[in-house]
Protein backbone atom coordinates (compact mmCIF):
# COMPACT_ATOMS: atom_id res chain seq x y z
CA UNK A 1 0.00 0.00 0.00
CA UNK A 2 1.42 3.32 -0.92
CA UNK A 3 2.59 5.74 1.69
CA UNK A 4 1.30 9.48 1.45
CA UNK A 5 3.87 11.38 1.36
CA UNK A 6 2.41 15.12 1.74
CA UNK A 7 0.61 16.12 5.30
CA UNK A 8 -2.05 18.17 4.04
CA UNK A 9 -2.99 15.17 1.82
CA UNK A 10 -2.45 13.13 4.79
CA UNK A 11 -5.02 14.80 6.82
CA UNK A 12 -7.58 15.00 4.25
CA UNK A 13 -7.39 11.30 3.63
CA UNK A 14 -7.38 11.03 7.64
CA UNK A 15 -10.76 12.44 6.90
CA UNK A 16 -12.30 10.67 4.06
CA UNK A 17 -11.38 7.62 5.41
CA UNK A 18 -13.52 8.15 8.85
CA UNK A 19 -15.82 9.51 6.97
CA UNK A 20 -16.49 7.17 4.08
CA UNK A 21 -15.31 4.25 6.25
CA UNK A 22 -15.10 4.61 9.90
CA UNK A 23 -11.62 3.55 10.01
CA UNK A 24 -7.98 5.06 9.32
CA UNK A 25 -6.24 4.59 6.21
CA UNK A 26 -3.89 2.06 7.40
CA UNK A 27 -6.87 -0.47 8.09
CA UNK A 28 -8.38 0.08 4.77
CA UNK A 29 -8.75 -2.29 1.87
CA UNK A 30 -6.72 -1.51 -1.46
CA UNK A 31 -9.47 -0.39 -3.24
CA UNK A 32 -10.49 1.88 -0.86
CA UNK A 33 -7.75 3.44 0.05
CA UNK A 34 -7.29 4.28 -3.72
CA UNK A 35 -10.51 5.64 -3.35
CA UNK A 36 -10.11 7.92 -0.35
CA UNK A 37 -6.14 9.02 -2.00
CA UNK A 38 -8.13 9.95 -5.20
CA UNK A 39 -10.52 12.12 -2.97
CA UNK A 40 -8.05 13.73 -0.96
CA UNK A 41 -5.80 14.75 -3.63
CA UNK A 42 -8.76 16.41 -5.36
CA UNK A 43 -9.62 17.96 -2.26
CA UNK A 44 -6.27 19.63 -1.64
CA UNK A 45 -6.06 20.48 -5.19
CA UNK A 46 -9.47 22.32 -5.10
CA UNK A 47 -8.33 24.01 -1.61
CA UNK A 48 -4.64 25.12 -3.26
CA UNK A 49 -7.20 26.83 -5.72
CA UNK A 50 -9.10 28.48 -3.19
CA UNK A 51 -6.16 29.38 -0.90
CA UNK A 52 -4.61 31.24 -4.43
CA UNK A 53 -7.54 33.54 -5.06
CA UNK A 54 -7.90 37.33 -3.59
CA UNK A 55 -10.35 36.47 -1.23
CA UNK A 56 -7.53 34.92 0.62
CA UNK A 57 -5.34 37.97 0.95
CA UNK A 58 -6.78 39.14 4.02
CA UNK A 59 -7.82 35.42 5.41
CA UNK A 60 -6.42 34.63 8.81
CA UNK A 61 -6.95 31.90 11.53
CA UNK A 62 -6.17 33.41 14.43
CA UNK A 63 -3.33 31.03 16.37
CA UNK A 64 -5.50 30.78 19.51
CA UNK A 65 -8.41 29.04 16.97
CA UNK A 66 -5.59 26.25 15.76
CA UNK A 67 -4.79 26.19 19.38
CA UNK A 68 -8.22 25.09 20.75
CA UNK A 69 -8.74 23.08 18.17
CA UNK A 70 -5.63 20.95 18.80
CA UNK A 71 -6.14 20.52 22.46
CA UNK A 72 -9.71 19.82 21.61
CA UNK A 73 -8.49 16.71 19.61
CA UNK A 74 -5.65 16.30 21.92
CA UNK A 75 -7.86 15.72 24.72
CA UNK A 76 -9.95 12.32 22.46
CA UNK A 77 -6.68 10.56 23.32
CA UNK A 78 -5.82 9.07 27.01
CA UNK A 79 -2.45 10.76 26.56
CA UNK A 80 0.51 12.60 24.34
CA UNK A 81 1.80 9.15 23.50
CA UNK A 82 -1.06 8.22 21.48
CA UNK A 83 -1.86 11.25 19.87
CA UNK A 84 1.36 11.48 18.74
CA UNK A 85 1.37 7.59 17.50
CA UNK A 86 -2.01 7.94 15.69
CA UNK A 87 -0.39 10.77 13.56
CA UNK A 88 2.50 9.32 13.14
CA UNK A 89 0.67 6.25 11.88
CA UNK A 90 -1.45 8.47 9.24
CA UNK A 91 2.00 10.43 7.88
CA UNK A 92 2.17 13.12 10.49
CA UNK A 93 3.48 14.74 13.36
CA UNK A 94 2.06 17.85 14.89
CA UNK A 95 3.28 20.51 13.52
CA UNK A 96 2.66 18.96 10.10
CA UNK A 97 -1.32 18.20 11.81
CA UNK A 98 -1.84 22.01 12.87
CA UNK A 99 -0.41 23.43 9.88
CA UNK A 100 -3.04 20.97 7.73
CA UNK A 101 -5.94 22.34 10.50
CA UNK A 102 -4.95 25.65 10.00
CA UNK A 103 -5.30 25.36 6.03
CA UNK A 104 -8.96 23.71 6.41
CA UNK A 105 -9.66 26.69 9.14
CA UNK A 106 -8.10 29.18 6.87
CA UNK A 107 -10.25 27.66 3.34
CA UNK A 108 -13.57 27.51 5.86
CA UNK A 109 -12.73 31.63 6.62
CA UNK A 110 -12.64 31.96 2.87
CA UNK A 111 -15.82 30.41 1.61
CA UNK A 112 -17.40 32.35 4.69
CA UNK A 113 -16.62 35.94 3.16
CA UNK A 114 -17.34 34.59 -0.16
CA UNK A 115 -20.51 33.58 1.28
CA UNK A 116 -21.27 37.23 2.47
CA UNK A 117 -21.83 37.80 -0.96
CA UNK A 118 -24.99 36.01 -1.17
CA UNK A 119 -28.12 38.11 -1.76
CA UNK A 120 -29.82 38.66 1.22
CA UNK A 121 -32.87 37.21 2.70
CA UNK A 122 -35.85 40.21 2.60
CA UNK A 123 -39.06 40.10 4.97
CA UNK A 124 -41.11 39.27 1.75
CA UNK A 125 -38.88 36.27 1.03
CA UNK A 126 -39.83 34.64 4.54
CA UNK A 127 -43.63 35.74 4.53
CA UNK A 128 -43.63 33.80 1.28
CA UNK A 129 -41.65 30.78 2.47
CA UNK A 130 -44.28 30.26 5.36
CA UNK A 131 -47.12 30.83 3.01
CA UNK A 132 -45.88 28.13 0.53
CA UNK A 133 -44.67 25.69 3.16
CA UNK A 134 -47.50 25.67 5.82
CA UNK A 135 -46.45 21.88 6.30
CA UNK A 136 -43.71 22.84 8.27
CA UNK A 137 -45.35 24.78 10.83
CA UNK A 138 -47.96 21.95 11.70
CA UNK A 139 -46.95 21.23 15.28
CA UNK A 140 -48.43 17.30 16.63
CA UNK A 141 -49.75 17.07 19.58
CA UNK A 142 -47.28 16.55 22.72
CA UNK A 143 -47.50 14.92 26.07
CA UNK A 144 -45.04 16.02 29.09
CA UNK A 145 -43.85 12.24 30.48
CA UNK A 146 -42.53 11.23 33.42
CA UNK A 147 -42.19 7.44 33.61
CA UNK A 148 -41.30 4.98 36.52
CA UNK A 149 -39.15 1.81 35.48
CA UNK A 150 -38.76 -1.46 37.11
CA UNK A 151 -36.75 -3.91 35.29
CA UNK A 152 -37.12 -7.72 34.86
CA UNK A 153 -33.83 -9.69 35.47
CA UNK A 154 -34.27 -13.71 36.55
CA UNK A 155 -31.20 -13.67 38.12
CA UNK A 156 -31.82 -11.07 40.46
CA UNK A 157 -34.29 -11.66 43.60
CA UNK A 158 -35.41 -8.39 43.90
CA UNK A 159 -35.84 -8.49 39.95
CA UNK A 160 -37.82 -11.49 38.80
CA UNK A 161 -40.79 -11.08 36.72
CA UNK A 162 -43.27 -11.71 39.53
CA UNK A 163 -41.16 -9.51 42.25
CA UNK A 164 -40.66 -6.68 39.68
CA UNK A 165 -44.61 -7.26 39.38
CA UNK A 166 -44.94 -6.59 42.85
CA UNK A 167 -42.43 -3.69 43.47
CA UNK A 168 -43.91 -1.59 40.89
CA UNK A 169 -48.14 -2.68 41.64
CA UNK A 170 -46.92 -1.29 45.34
CA UNK A 171 -46.06 2.24 43.77
CA UNK A 172 -48.49 2.46 41.00
CA UNK A 173 -50.91 1.94 44.29
CA UNK A 174 -48.73 4.92 46.09
CA UNK A 175 -49.35 7.34 43.15
CA UNK A 176 -53.35 6.03 42.32
CA UNK A 177 -53.75 8.55 45.85
CA UNK A 178 -51.21 10.89 45.66
CA UNK A 179 -50.06 11.52 42.17
CA UNK A 180 -48.25 14.69 43.25
CA UNK A 181 -45.22 12.31 44.66
CA UNK A 182 -44.38 11.20 41.48
CA UNK A 183 -40.77 12.81 41.35
CA UNK A 184 -40.40 11.52 44.64
CA UNK A 185 -41.03 7.63 43.63
CA UNK A 186 -39.37 7.96 40.58
CA UNK A 187 -36.33 9.37 42.51
CA UNK A 188 -36.33 6.21 44.93
CA UNK A 189 -37.55 3.42 42.77
CA UNK A 190 -37.08 3.90 38.96
CA UNK A 191 -34.81 1.86 37.52
CA UNK A 192 -34.18 4.18 34.81
CA UNK A 193 -31.78 7.02 34.60
CA UNK A 194 -34.61 9.72 34.31
CA UNK A 195 -35.06 8.64 37.84
CA UNK A 196 -32.47 11.29 38.74
CA UNK A 197 -34.86 13.68 36.79
CA UNK A 198 -38.10 12.71 38.58
CA UNK A 199 -38.37 10.55 35.52
CA UNK A 200 -39.15 12.83 33.28
CA UNK A 201 -39.23 11.37 30.07
CA UNK A 202 -39.52 15.09 27.89
CA UNK A 203 -42.30 16.80 25.61
CA UNK A 204 -43.31 13.86 23.24
CA UNK A 205 -45.73 13.68 20.53
CA UNK A 206 -47.35 10.00 19.25
CA UNK A 207 -44.63 7.59 18.14
CA UNK A 208 -41.55 7.90 20.36
CA UNK A 209 -42.17 5.34 23.07
CA UNK A 210 -43.00 1.30 22.92
CA UNK A 211 -46.45 1.02 21.11
CA UNK A 212 -48.28 -0.59 24.77
CA UNK A 213 -46.58 2.94 26.66
CA UNK A 214 -47.30 5.52 23.63
CA UNK A 215 -51.06 4.46 23.36
CA UNK A 216 -51.78 4.66 27.31
CA UNK A 217 -49.71 7.91 27.61
CA UNK A 218 -52.09 9.53 24.81
CA UNK A 219 -55.20 8.01 27.04
CA UNK A 220 -54.30 10.24 30.05
CA UNK A 221 -55.47 13.14 31.00
CA UNK A 222 -52.70 15.85 32.06
CA UNK A 223 -52.01 15.22 35.54
CA UNK A 224 -53.34 11.73 35.45
CA UNK A 225 -51.13 8.24 36.45
CA UNK A 226 -51.10 5.53 34.59
CA UNK A 227 -51.65 2.04 35.87
CA UNK A 228 -48.94 -0.88 35.34
CA UNK A 229 -47.95 -1.18 31.83
CA UNK A 230 -45.58 -3.45 30.25
CA UNK A 231 -42.45 -2.67 27.91
CA UNK A 232 -39.54 -4.74 26.18
CA UNK A 233 -37.84 -2.98 29.32
CA UNK A 234 -40.08 -4.45 31.97
CA UNK A 235 -42.67 -2.37 34.09
CA UNK A 236 -43.76 0.91 33.92
CA UNK A 237 -45.63 3.51 35.49
CA UNK A 238 -46.50 6.77 33.85
CA UNK A 239 -47.61 10.20 34.37
CA UNK A 240 -48.78 13.07 31.65
CA UNK A 241 -47.92 16.24 33.40
CA UNK A 242 -49.47 18.17 30.88
CA UNK A 243 -50.90 18.42 27.23
CA UNK A 244 -49.84 21.05 24.45
CA UNK A 245 -52.46 20.59 21.95
CA UNK A 246 -51.93 20.43 17.90
CA UNK A 247 -51.42 23.81 16.39
CA UNK A 248 -49.76 25.82 13.40
CA UNK A 249 -46.78 27.84 14.51
CA UNK A 250 -47.56 31.58 13.84
CA UNK A 251 -45.66 33.42 11.83
CA UNK A 252 -44.24 35.82 14.39
CA UNK A 253 -42.47 32.96 16.20
CA UNK A 254 -41.33 30.62 12.58
CA UNK A 255 -39.56 34.08 11.21
CA UNK A 256 -36.29 34.23 12.81
CA UNK A 257 -35.97 30.68 11.92
CA UNK A 258 -37.43 30.97 8.30
CA UNK A 259 -34.82 34.02 7.95
CA UNK A 260 -31.79 32.14 9.10
CA UNK A 261 -32.70 28.96 7.00
CA UNK A 262 -33.14 30.86 3.77
CA UNK A 263 -30.18 32.58 4.44
CA UNK A 264 -27.77 29.22 5.19
CA UNK A 265 -29.29 27.79 2.46
CA UNK A 266 -28.49 31.31 -0.03
CA UNK A 267 -24.70 31.00 1.09
CA UNK A 268 -24.20 27.51 0.35
CA UNK A 269 -25.88 28.03 -3.21
CA UNK A 270 -23.65 31.03 -3.49
CA UNK A 271 -20.34 29.07 -2.28
CA UNK A 272 -20.95 26.09 -4.35
CA UNK A 273 -21.28 28.34 -7.52
CA UNK A 274 -18.07 30.23 -6.66
CA UNK A 275 -16.30 27.40 -5.95
CA UNK A 276 -17.53 25.43 -9.36
CA UNK A 277 -16.72 28.47 -11.39
CA UNK A 278 -13.15 27.99 -9.98
CA UNK A 279 -12.74 24.24 -10.60
CA UNK A 280 -14.12 25.38 -14.51
CA UNK A 281 -11.67 28.90 -14.79
CA UNK A 282 -8.93 27.26 -16.83
CA UNK A 283 -7.20 31.26 -16.62
CA UNK A 284 -6.28 30.50 -12.85
CA UNK A 285 -8.14 33.70 -11.79
CA UNK A 286 -10.88 34.62 -8.86
CA UNK A 287 -14.41 33.75 -10.53
CA UNK A 288 -16.58 36.64 -9.62
CA UNK A 289 -20.38 35.33 -9.49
Amino acid sequence: MPEVIDSGVAYLALKAAQKLYGKAPAALQVDEFERVQTMAQKQYQLETRVLATPEARDAMVPPSTVQAAMQEIRGRYPNEDDFAGDLAQNGMDETSFAAALEREMKVEAILEKVGTRAESVSDTDVDLYYQYHPEQFRRPETRLARHILITINESMAENTREAAHQRISEIAARLAKEPQRFEEQALKHSECPTALDGGKLGDLPRGKLFPQLDKALFELEAGEVSGVLESELGFHVLRCDCITEAGVLGFVQAKPHIRKVLEQKRKRAFQQAWVKQLVEDKSGQAPRP
